[in-house]
């Protein structure tokens, strides 16, 4: 299954300008507030997480929350989903690539559920 979304990174800035840590606080977890550096990488991760949402076809809300998706990186700064993220929605594995150019973030999304042949 495949999610796709892009944002603006201005949307990004005027958020947190107006609210702060709060607004890093609502949709991005602990760790992930130690990984993000700047308005563009927290629009990065913005995109992601509405991605992966679509990709498990439940968009964000009741089912599926910010908070429910965490990413991470590795040695080499490639993003991925956290081994919960992966348990609490029941996934093999999750492939993840985020951009970010002409003032935009886009985040790709590919999932693979446990029960799909």
């Amino acid at each position: 299954m495949i999610g796709i979304d892009i944002i603006e990174i201005k949307r990004i800035e005027k958020m947190i300008k107006k609210f702060g840590n709060r607004a890093l606080e609502r949709f991005l977890t602990p760790r992930e507030r130690i990984i993000v550096s700047s308005p563009s990488s927290v629009a990065g991760y913005w995109a992601a997480k509405e991605a992966f949402s679509k990709a498990i076809g439940t968009g964000i809300g009741k089912e599926c929350s910010f908070l429910d998706i965490e990413i991470l990186k590795n040695a080499k700064n490639k993003p991925y989903f956290s081994s919960a993220t992966l348990k609490k929605f029941n996934l093999k594995d999750a492939d993840l690539s985020i951009s970010h150019d002409g003032g935009f973030a886009i985040a790709a999304v590919i999932v693979l559920k446990k029960n799909m042949v």
